[in-house]
């Protein structure tokens, strides 16, 4: 009988198929599935770039490749991503993101998020957390300092 009960559990953790739908809904107009694209051209032409003996055919095949794999690795995250919404927010919330998203407001929003995020990333990069913290570390205890 610990079969059954096993396949009930799991059943009952299984959220609502609706509330699976809402969740990969907001993941593919979430930050993810904007930022995803994005960093696939990026690496793609940098892949592309660090081997300049391939020829014209062959940088056409890297790039169908790196699709390819780019959109089998998408698939699994906005999988991923859509079943945690779906696990963590009420079929109410669900609801209400998927409306905000669909608004002019969050049409908007998600129109702008490329641009913001990209200006956000040159920010980033400037950072180098690690060796903040061991700046601001020396400076207030003279240890741990770079030499």
């Amino acid at each position: 009988m610990v079969g059954p009960l096993l396949l009930l559990a799991a059943a009952a953790a299984q959220p609502p198929a609706q509330a699976l739908k809402l969740g990969r809904q907001i993941a593919e107009s979430g930050v993810l599935g904007i930022v995803l694209p994005i960093a696939q051209h990026k690496e793609t032409e940098e892949l592309v770039a660090a081997h300049p003996e391939l020829t014209a055919v062959e940088r056409a095949r890297l790039r169908e490749t790196a699709k390819r794999v780019f959109e089998d690795g998408r698939e699994r995250l906005m999988q991923a991503e859509g079943r945690a919404y779906a696990e963590h927010l009420s079929l109410s919330d669900l609801r209400a993101v998927t409306a905000f998203q669909q608004s002019e407001a969050g049409k908007r929003y998600r129109a702008a998020m490329p641009g913001v995020i990209i200006e956000t990333m040159k920010v980033m990069g400037t950072m180098d957390f690690k060796a903040d913290v061991l700046a601001a570390y020396c400076k207030e205890t003279g240890k741990l300092c770079a030499k």
